[in-house]
């Protein structure tokens, strides 16, 4: 097995092939007790830490609260990973992961969680035959797709983004991978802007929603 030396978790890496279902065994790691670390892990301040936030981007008003200085720090991504990897409820089949940033988080995650990364696009950006979701911007509309195939039907999906805002995309995700036929019961994220209601309304649409770090407002 490999193990952690954050302290967070342990992970054993058994070899497991799906079953005829598409369904794979128990997730391939173990979780080690976190000890003296949990009470400062459980709030992440560390990870938070690494989140720089930039004013009046992309226009006057708006925090952005910029991952791509955490994804510089090695351990910052390794304990972001290993967090969210806790986090998962039960073995899952696939990760899928939300246009672009998503993708980062879901590749990494596959891994300790032996399962598949699928993509969700925007509408035209997938070669094959698509299905694909409409979502609501605040001027006009947006679509979402996946591959007709990228899935078999009651495959267990864990849908992931780096960031959780008024969560019209992240829904449009849910929609997308049910009409495919995934079990989607969980969506994690590294940030969470909860005073915009999108990790409420996902929960409204049944799914556990968890996410390692809040910010107020905007």
């Amino acid at each position: 097995g490999a193990a952690s030396d954050t302290g967070a978790a342990l992970f054993l890496w058994p070899s497991s092939a799906p079953d005829a279902g598409g369904h794979h065994g128990h997730p391939p790691f173990t979780l080690a007790p976190y000890g003296p670390m949990t009470r400062r892990m459980s709030a992440n301040d560390d990870l938070k830490a690494l989140i720089r936030t930039i004013p009046d981007f992309p226009k006057p008003g708006i925090q952005f609260r910029d991952i791509t200085t955490l994804l510089l720090d090695p351990t910052g991504v390794a304990r972001t990973v290993e967090r969210m990897v806790a986090a998962t409820r039960g073995p899952v089949d696939l990760v899928a992961g939300i246009e672009a940033r998503g993708f980062l988080f879901a590749a990494a995650l596959a891994v300790p969680l032996n399962a598949g990364v699928l993509l969700i696009r925007k509408d035209g950006k997938l070669p094959g035959a698509t299905i694909a979701e409409d979502y609501a911007l605040e001027y006009g509309t947006d679509r979402i797709a996946v591959h007709e195939d990228a899935l078999v039907p009651g495959q267990r999906v864990l849908l992931v983004d780096d960031l959780i805002a008024t969560g019209g995309t992240a829904r449009a995700a849910v929609r997308l991978l049910r009409k495919a036929g995934g079990l989607v019961e969980q969506a994690q994220f590294l940030v969470d802007l909860p005073d915009l209601g999108g990790a409420d309304a996902l929960r409204a649409d049944g799914l556990a929603v968890d996410s390692l770090i809040g910010f107020p407002g905007h």
